[in-house]
């Protein structure tokens, strides 16, 4: 059953279940949850709401943002490689995907709100260009560049939901997962909540991962090439690097009150990472596409900030430098390069007769 239907049938709370079950859930996380956890209730919104009568306000928020239009666009979204021809490797969607159930399962072993980690990892890249960091530093480079701006993808995640989504009116997420979903990248400010940290921390994990595993897929590095430091440390396959940054993590966390890697671990995944700055997400096989990248991006931006009226009326009313930067960055990969062609390629005309 959608969101939608959901919040119809139960927009005022009747029957026996749905009289008792926020009484419930709060007698079942007061039992169960660390003090540290975030509880379901209260859960603040923009705009007041009855509450669900069969789930709790932060599996209100997830459901939302699975139902809605930007989580769907995620599939057709880049992760590292860019229109890879084989059909295992990573898309935005399954990256969050990955993400969220890391995630929850770093939540359940300290006994803090999985929910709320749900919705936040589900949340969090919404609001990513098309062709991943590369378009958003192409995006970036034209608001700077036009209009003295920028772009975070991180920050156009929350508005995608405050903003965008449902015609314009967003998703009235609760307070707690907009902070989650903003928070998320560490070029932003620190989460509020313990599960925030969560997937701030997990994000990192899963992409440094997932994408040794394409980039062997692509042939662009050997797994016998990784620095062999870190990975006597994390371990020789994805499988057991997560295993081991996980138990890390919760183990480390526990004790801390806090979300916090070990020493050690903390720094054989910096130096894996660093690795894969250097070698796969700025190396010459991921970025000889890049220029190409950035003038797709510029010509579309370009074009629509020279013809709004080309703008759908989907797009909320606003400032030019808004409401281009709203079309741009919600099309999808394929989407953004038919676009382009409409543009740039001449249309051949069939014979006449």
């Amino acid at each position: 059953m959608s969101e939608q239907a959901l919040t119809t049938r139960y927009e005022h709370p009747h029957g026996p279940v749905a009289d008792a079950f926020e009484q419930r859930m709060r007698a079942r996380e007061a039992a169960e949850l660390s003090p540290l956890a975030t509880r379901s209730y209260p859960a603040p919104r923009e705009h007041d709401e009855p509450v669900c009568g069969l789930r709790t306000p932060f599996q209100r928020d997830r459901d939302r943002i699975v139902h809605c239009k930007a989580f769907r666009r995620l599939k057709y979204k880049t992760q590292v490689f860019v229109a890879p021809s084989g059909d295992h490797y990573r898309t935005r969607l399954t990256h969050t995907l990955e993400v969220t159930q890391v995630s929850r399962t770093v939540a359940r072993a300290l006994a803090l709100n999985e929910d709320l980690v749900e919705a936040i990892g589900l949340g969090h890249d919404l609001g990513h260009p098309p062709f991943g960091h590369v378009g958003e530093e192409a995006l970036d480079n034209c608001l700077r560049e036009r209009f003295a701006s920028g772009f975070r993808h991180y920050e156009h995640s929350l508005r995608v939901v405050e903003k965008l989504e449902r015609d314009g009116q967003g998703l009235n997420l609760s307070e707690q997962v907009r902070d989650g979903i903003v928070t998320h990248s560490g070029r932003a400010g620190q989460p509020a909540t313990l599960e925030g940290k969560i997937v701030r921390l997990v994000d990192r994990f899963a992409y440094i991962n997932h994408d040794i595993d394409d980039a062997v897929r692509a042939g662009v590095l050997s797994a016998r090439d990784l620095p062999s430091d870190a990975i006597e440390i994390l371990g020789d396959s994805g499988e057991r690097r997560i295993d081991m940054l996980v138990h890390d993590l919760v183990e480390h966390s526990d004790p801390a009150g806090d979300i916090v890697q070990g020493e050690r671990v903390g720094a054989a995944m910096s130096e894996l990472r660093s690795y894969m700055f250097d070698h796969v997400y700025l190396g010459p096989v991921a970025t000889r596409e890049h220029a190409k990248i950035h003038g797709v991006i510029a010509v579309l931006f370009d074009h629509y900030c020279l013809h709004p009226e080309e703008i759908p009326p989907s797009i909320p009313d606003g400032e030019l430098s808004t409401r281009v930067t709203d079309y741009v960055a919600g099309m999808t990969d394929r989407y953004c390069i038919g676009r382009f062609e409409e543009l740039s390629v001449p249309v051949a005309f069939a014979p006449a007769g």
